[in-house]
């Protein structure tokens, strides 16, 4: 951008003297800022980012955004542009650079699935469009600005994540966001913790519509799960359109594939499990509402790739014996959870499950891991000799609540691992998820 632009995009007060013409980048990290670029400061609880502007100077950045007027610039050509708020400032920018670039915009968010669902959209979309999605899980303010400036001048569909932490987080992203096509994917009970209940969960997730873009190239639309509190929630009055697992005709499915009927067509992806053809229910109607062929949709769900750590697949020697490990620790809530053990259940045959603890919970922590316990026991095709083993500190609950397979419990990976290495037999597949703070990969590098 022009250092005009973003005094535009700011309304900054100027002091300096270089030409506004100047084009920059953006650089919020001193330590990856490089000569010519303009600095963007931010703060936070534990940092300030404007204690750093005279180190940005002194690595080559020509400006820099502030909030006081007692900061000095650089000798030479440089200048300052003073903010109330520099995250505001850097929502600012992001907002204009949004508009500058005009592609259609796609934000999705929900309790789960929201990655999952993200790229399965990504994927139909780019079936026609030059598409741009929110890279890893950068779904947070910040994450979204980086998103916009990391976007290709060319890029015609935007694909945003959105996550939460509270009320009002994803009303802010929407506003500056002001997406054309809003997509939850779900209403649980991640973040229960911090929300209180599913109410104010549903609450925050429909703020997506709040940034509405109502004079975009296509007409807005809300695509969501057939959730009765979502729709009791929703505030909107552009289309909206419900899908569900109960709208599908599932025709093939196995572990890595299913093959299904949707609204008279047939659709094929690579992967497994019906949470995985229900997020691609979103996926389908946003390419709908984006123009797409049937065939480009079908294209794009075709060319679905997971990403890491979600059923990221591993094989493993284990004292000559090979062990098959699907890891799934990228995040875990209730929801997903339920979700992970309905696939294996439905779909595997000789595995062993390893759990650990939930994150964020809340007061009833213990009773969200007890209750998944039992929903483990309920299942009517677990078999007797399956192995479900926990590791971590709330996990216990679940492995005590499950009376009908074999269970174990350890308070650490580094405990877990040896009774691995000597219990699970050559061809079992080993299923992991728990949240991601558990950092279950490490089961993946012990047993390597």
């Amino acid at each position: 951008m022009k250092i005009r632009e973003l005094i535009e995009a700011t309304n900054a007060v100027f002091s300096g003297n270089i030409n506004q013409e100047t084009e920059v980048n953006i650089s919020t990290d001193t330590r990856t800022i490089k000569e010519g670029d303009f600095y963007l400061p931010l703060k936070g609880a534990s940092f300030d980012g404007e204690k750093f502007i005279e180190q940005a100077f002194e690595k080559g950045a020509i400006g820099s955004f502030c909030t006081s007027d007692q900061v000095k610039m650089s000798e030479g050509q440089s200048c300052l542009l003073q903010v109330p708020d520099t995250l505001k400032a850097y929502l600012q920018l992001a907002n204009y650079r949004r508009k500058k670039i005009n592609p259609i915009v796609a934000a999705i968010t929900g309790s789960s699935g929201k990655t999952t669902t993200k790229e399965l959209t990504a994927s139909v979309l780019s079936a026609k469009y030059r598409t741009f999605k929110t890279p890893l899980n950068h779904n947070n303010e910040i994450g979204f600005c980086q998103t916009i400036f990391e976007m290709p001048d060319d890029t015609e569909m935007l694909v945003l994540e959105m996550g939460m932490r509270g009320l009002g987080e994803i009303e802010l992203i929407s506003k500056y966001a002001e997406p054309d096509i809003m997509i939850i994917s779900n209403i649980g009970t991640a973040h229960i913790g911090r929300l209180g209940s599913r109410e104010n969960i549903a609450k925050a997730k429909c703020e997506i519509v709040k940034g509405t873009n109502k004079n975009g190239k296509i007409k807005p639309v809300l695509i969501g799960c057939n959730d009765e509190l979502l729709k009791k929630t929703l505030e909107f009055d552009h289309d909206k359109i419900f899908y569900s697992i109960n709208d599908v005709n599932k025709i093939e499915q196995n572990s890595d594939y299913s093959k299904f009927e949707y609204m008279g067509n047939v659709y094929e992806l690579n992967a497994g499990g019906n949470y995985n053809i229900e997020n691609s229910l979103a996926a389908i109607n946003a390419g709908i509402r984006a123009g797409l062929t049937v065939e480009q949709i079908q294209d794009g769900l075709k060319n679905y790739k997971s990403i890491e750590k979600r059923w990221e697949k591993t094989t493993v020697n284990i004292n000559g014996n090979e062990v098959y490990i699907i890891n799934d620790s990228y995040n875990a809530n209730p929801e997903s959870m339920r979700a992970f053990i309905d696939t294996i259940t439905e779909l595997y045959t000789n595995y062993a499950i390893i759990l650990g603890d939930m994150g964020e919970l809340g007061t009833n922590e213990i009773k969200y891991h007890s209750d998944l316990g039992e929903y483990i026991n309920n299942k009517n095709n677990l078999a007797p000799d399956t192995k479900i083993i926990s590791i971590g500190t709330f996990s216990k609950n679940i492995t005590d609540s499950v009376t009908k397979c074999k269970t174990e419990h350890f308070d650490t990976i580094e405990k877990a691992v040896p009774y691995l290495k000597t219990n699970i037999q050559s061809g079992t597949t080993l299923f992991l998820k728990a949240s991601r703070s558990m950092k279950f990969e490490k089961i993946i590098e012990l047993l390597s």
